[in-house]
């Protein structure tokens, strides 16, 4: 294990289907902030997947780790915060502010915990050239004997069958599944696991559009979903369009120009999204529904860009609704995967 600088995470490889076979364990893949916590006396620390320090910014996290009976530790997992009825991921990134006073509040009134899933190092002897079963047992030993409240241990499983099931309710607190070699050591910066995400559609309504940076042409496409009063709020963009389509699509939607675009949240508005372009966009009548691919609903919002997958003109706008989409994960369905 590195031992003078920040140990870079174990990285995974996305696969569009999980492996068969014999040798595998799975886990569920947490919506939150992967992050390395190591101890070494007093010295507690926190680190991001890109070498950041991450403690400032969860301090009871800290306390956490600070109150473990174990003195000498390396431990990879994730922070999360659970809030309401599902983890919050916009909650998360809120945590990233420059104010310690902010942070402190935040601290409180939405506390982070550690979700556990691999071991490198304790007592100053090192793990991450054991393989991975010897490691789960290590980490199932180190949790039982240094349990605390906010640390948690992220359930595990060899049966394929059981981490389909986790698949499929992928979407809201889990972002799909992992796949790892039992017989594997712990291999730093490298994607030598495989991850699987539960790839879904919706069909929205075009309610806006950006155009491109350096073209009077479409760039992205602002989608809409409906509630149950009929108002229309903006889910999400997609931006796969053909460059050979771009200049016809342009015309006819400006030709559809019209305020408000969406009544309800609008593009622009309070967010700590980072996935989409801010900046000048163009409102559109309510007319035109395309069908979009997504990974992820998080805050009744699509997290990542959406992969446009053909135009639906036999599709009411009115018919895109928010009831189409998963459900995201409630916290009695988080208890069921704890339980097995």
């Amino acid at each position: 294990m590195p031992r003078n600088s920040a140990p870079v995470p174990m990285e995974a490889l996305l696969a569009a289907e999980l492996p068969e076979g014999e040798g595998w364990q799975y886990e569920p893949k947490w919506d939150g902030f992967r992050c390395i916590a190591r101890r070494h006396g007093e010295k507690v620390e926190m680190i991001s997947r890109s070498g950041k320090p991450l403690g400032r910014y969860f301090p009871e996290v800290l306390e956490i780790l600070d109150r473990l009976e174990e003195r000498h530790f390396t431990i990879d997992g994730e922070l999360i915060i659970p809030l309401d009825d599902r983890l919050d991921f916009e909650v998360l990134q809120l945590r990233l502010h420059p104010a310690e006073s902010r942070v402190r509040k935040l601290a409180k009134e939405t506390p982070a915990q550690l979700m556990l899933f691999d071991v490198l190092e304790i007592g100053g002897k090192s793990f991450d050239e054991k393989t991975l079963a010897q490691r789960r047992r290590t980490l199932e030993h180190f949790y039982e004997t240094n349990a605390v409240d906010g640390l948690l241990l992220s359930p595990a499983t060899t049966n394929r069958d059981v981490a389909l099931g986790w698949l499929r309710r992928s979407g809201g607190a889990l972002d799909g599944v992992i796949a790892k070699r039992l017989d594997q050591p712990y291999r730093f910066g490298e994607r030598a696991m495989v991850k699987v995400k539960q790839l879904r559609t919706a069909d929205c309504v075009v309610g806006g559009f950006r155009y491109a940076e350096k073209k009077r042409e479409v760039g992205s496409l602002l989608l809409g979903l409906y509630d149950d009063d009929g108002k229309l709020h903006h889910v999400g963009f997609t931006s796969g369009i053909p460059a050979k389509e771009r200049a016809a699509l342009t015309e006819r939607l400006e030709a559809l120009i019209q305020p408000p675009g969406f009544p309800g949240n609008a593009p622009g508005g309070p967010s700590r999204w980072n996935t989409e372009r801010t900046g000048q966009w163009e409102p559109l009548r309510p007319e035109l529904v395309v069908e979009v691919r997504y990974d992820q609903v998080t805050g009744r919002r699509f997290r990542h860009g959406t992969a446009l997958l053909r135009w639906r003109p036999d599709k009411a706008p009115k018919q895109c609704t928010f009831e189409q989409l998963a459900p995201e994960l409630r916290p009695s369905e988080i208890k069921e995967l704890f339980a097995g």
